[in-house]
Formats: C-alpha cells, structure tokens, sequence
C-alpha cells in the first residue's frame, strides 16, 4: 500500500503560529504512510526564519513567487507555479496552512481536481483588517469553504467567528489546538547571564512579532506603569517585526530598562529567564507563545482577546485582561510580581495543564486521524488501511 501523497503549503515560513505547526507535522506524520512535500515562499529580512533558527531539518521546496511584499503579478505567477508541482506530484491531498497559502494553493488544488482539500486557519483570517479588505477575505474564504473538504480551527473562538461570517459549515470544522513543545529550560541565573539580563530582580518577557496587532505601544504603556511602582523590574522583548526600531526608540525616551534581542534558537533560554510571560494584543487566534510559556512553567498577563482564554485560564494559569485596560494589565503583573508563591503555583499548573492540551503528540495524532478518515471517504485508501478513530486519546 503506497503512503498517502500530501503537498502542503505555507506562504512562508516565518517564526509565528503557522510554521511551528508545519514542522511538527513534516517531522511527526510517519513517511511510510505519507509521502510529503512543502512548499514556501522565501522568508523576508527581520521576519525571522523559523526554519533557519528552529527547523533546518525540514526540508522545503521554496516557490519566489510567494516572495513578500505581495503584487498581484506574483499572486498569478505562484498559482501557476502550485498549479504545475500539483501535476507532477500528483498528490491526494492539499493541505494549505495561512491565508495566502489557502487562497492561491486550493484554486490550484480545485483546478487540478485534487481529492482531498484541507485548509487551518491558524490565526484568525478577519479581525484588523480594512473593512474593504476583510470584506473580501470574508467573501473569497467563504467561495474556497465551499471547496474544500475539512476547515481546521485551532480553537473554538475561531472557529464560531469564521462561522458567523458564514465561513464554512459546522460540520466541515475540525478544533485542532495548536502543538508546542520546548527543550529542557536551564537554570534562571544561568539563562540570565546568557541573555545579559541582571541574575537578580523581576523579568517580564515579551516574545512574538512587533507588529501593529500586537501593540508594542501598549506593552511599553505597560512597563511605564509598572516601573512607576516597582523600579527593579526589567522588560526583555524577543522578536522583530515592522514595529521594532520605533519600539526600541520609544522605550529609550521612556528610559525603560528593555533588553531587545533578535529572533533566536533557543526560546527556552528566554522563557527561563522570565518571572512571567506578557501578551498585548489586539487581536489573536490561539496563541502560540502563550502555549510556550505554559510549557516553559510560566504565568501569564494578557488581554483577553480571540482564543487566548482557551489557553491562559484566569485565575489559574494567568491573568486576563480587557485590551483596552493598560492600567488593569499593569496592576496584574505587579500582583504575581508580588506574591511568590501565586506566581509559582499558577506556572505549576500552566506547564500541567498546557502538556495535556497543547503537545506536539496531539497535533500530529490529531492530523493523522484526520487524514485517515478523509482518505477513507474519498477513496485514497482502502478501509482496511485504516486505524480505528482514537490515537488522538492515546497520545494524550
């Protein structure tokens, strides 16, 4: 019995939600049951390429014409490009992982008749865009719904937005949390020195793009009002984006002790030195570095936006705030800054809880599950090849 023959698709893969979730799969899927090929754009200057910091082992077909920024010639000349490695791949299934990807990769799918057509919606697709601009998204994911056979969510916040905007049928929805995992975290101390961090005193870590959704602006409102009242806590923010150098020179004029570090391998060593994680957002599907800082043992303040409550539970595992309340956030780190044993135990249970609902083993058992039963109901593989339902409980 050959493998199953999946082309799957990124439009980049650049550090984020998607591309962790890539490699996890193009690692995990077992080679002797699926054949796969990745193909990716290449990955722009100050975006952060996951593949060259955390994935060198994955292989990836690069297609230029996914480059960034996007014009409407490439947007033709990379359909095309889908278009002519899905006939000669030939494969069963095309499965698309963001909105570009999605967009172009399932009209080359549909065009070449490919059997099985998934798409994951990563992040959500709508919230921030132009009203012009998610007017179309909303329309052109609504058509390519329609064409496809299994909608991934990695939450349920998602998935309940994407179907109020009549995205897609309930029952082509699949919520499939997102899978992490870090490597074993080293001593603080240590972390610290290797980050040029001060051994002694609080850190608050920002970790992810410094990009508008989001808002650097509002974490430096953040740590303005924190050092008002506690002066000993420094800011350490991992990450690049279109929002960085006016980042770095607002946090100067704030005299903001942030220590600003570059996209890097070893994320762990940047959880380690935090006394806990802060998210700023606007806007979020279920996201990935709170994920991260679950399993690195870390609490977490955060605005209470898209899926972040299916990953951080107030009370428990963080805190949660409305977005718009800077005062409310800072107030929050200032209490598990100032309550030892609250800090400790709510990391106790976020790496608990988080290596229970949010492992690598379940996203890949979860994808192959999927997978089979797709194959199985569009007759790429006979029913006797596949598994009965349930290695998704198994690998819990």
């Amino acid at each position: 019995m050959r493998p199953l023959r999946v082309l799957r698709i990124i439009s980049r893969m650049a550090v984020g939600e998607a591309a962790p979730q890539v490699g996890a799969l193009m690692r995990g899927l077992d080679p002797d049951r699926f054949e796969q090929r990745l193909y990716a754009g290449p990955v722009e200057p100050g975006a952060g390429d996951y593949r060259r910091l955390r994935a060198s082992d994955v292989p990836v077909r690069v297609l230029p014409a996914l480059r960034r920024p996007v014009r409407p010639v490439d947007n033709i000349r990379a359909t095309a490009a889908l278009i002519a490695e899905i006939r000669h791949f030939r494969p069963d299934l095309v499965h698309t992982h963001d909105l570009r990807a999605g967009l172009l990769g399932r009209v080359a799918a549909v065009t070449c008749r490919v059997p099985i057509r998934v798409h994951s919606f990563h992040t959500h697709p709508l919230p921030g865009s132009p009203p012009v601009a998610g007017q179309l998204v909303a329309g052109a994911e609504a058509v390519l719904a329609r064409a496809s056979h299994a909608l991934v969510a990695v939450g349920a916040r998602v998935r309940d937005d994407l179907l109020a905007a009549s995205i897609g049928r309930p029952d082509q929805y699949i919520v499939m949390p997102p899978g992490a995992s870090l490597s074993p975290l080293p001593e603080q101390a240590r972390a610290r020195r290797t980050l040029g961090l001060p051994e002694t005193g609080p850190v608050v870590a920002y970790l992810g793009p410094l990009s508008t959704p989001r808002r650097p602006d509002r974490f430096l409102a953040v740590a303005r009002a924190v050092r008002r009242t506690r002066s000993d806590v420094r800011f350490v923010v991992c990450g690049e984006g279109d929002r960085l150098a006016e980042t770095v020179r607002a946090a100067a004029a704030s005299r903001i002790e942030v220590t600003f570090l570059p996209w890097r391998s070893d994320l762990e060593t940047v959880y380690a030195s935090a006394d806990l994680v802060l998210q700023t957002s606007d806007h979020e599907g279920t996201p990935l570095t709170l994920v991260e800082a679950g399993h690195a043992g870390r609490p977490v303040v955060a605005t209470d936006v898209g899926g972040t409550a299916e990953v951080v539970r107030h009370d428990r595992t963080g805190l949660l705030c409305d977005r718009r309340d800077v005062d409310g956030l800072s107030r929050a780190v200032l209490r598990l800054l100032g309550d030892d044993e609250l800090r400790r135990r709510m990391g106790r249970t976020a790496l608990t809880e988080t290596r229970e609902a949010f492992g690598t083993p379940r996203l890949v058992a979860a994808t192959r599950d999927l997978y089979h039963r797709l194959a199985m109901a569009r007759g790429c593989w006979p029913t006797e090849h596949v598994e009965p339902v349930g290695a998704l409980a198994r690998a819990r």
